[in-house]
């Protein structure tokens, strides 16, 4: 009989914690709202790097082997490379870590990036406008 009383306890005693630390958050689950964001919305490359290169002149819909990749940087930034096989490190890294998607066929590589989604739980966006409102209206005073 005790074990059964220690156990009750010890599930029902978590269970309380939990709303605790639920009542204990800035927002209520009821006020968050789940919104889909890509993660290319987020990631910022340092400017003038090879990857912010590559990432630039990628896209979503079409495989680009790399003569059309170099062809597309010495167009788009009026770079050339000494070495243009110094690119495939920076895209070895980018398809290791998921954002860009390799395809070999008939022994060419071609890329193209992945459209990595994430859920972001937030306020909704009326809520964060009168915020906002709010916010400014008492800085004003």
């Amino acid at each position: 009989m005790q074990i059964l009383e220690m156990l009750k306890k010890i599930l029902f005693g978590q269970e309380k914690q939990a709303e605790k630390s639920a009542e204990n958050t800035i927002y209520n689950e009821k006020d968050l709202v789940e919104q889909i964001h890509s993660i290319w919305n987020y990631i910022k490359l340092n400017e003038n790097t090879q990857a912010s290169h590559i990432i630039a002149v990628l896209g979503f819909d079409e495989w680009i082997p790399m003569e059309e990749i170099m062809r597309r940087i010495r167009e788009l930034f009026r770079v050339d490379y000494q070495n243009d096989r110094s690119l495939y490190p920076y895209i070895k890294t980018l398809v290791d870590v998921g954002l860009v998607e390799a395809q070999s066929t008939g022994g060419k590589k071609k890329w193209r990036k992945r459209d990595v989604l994430i859920k972001v739980k937030g306020k909704r966006a009326e809520d964060a406008e009168e915020e906002q409102e709010r916010i400014t209206a008492q800085a004003r005073n």
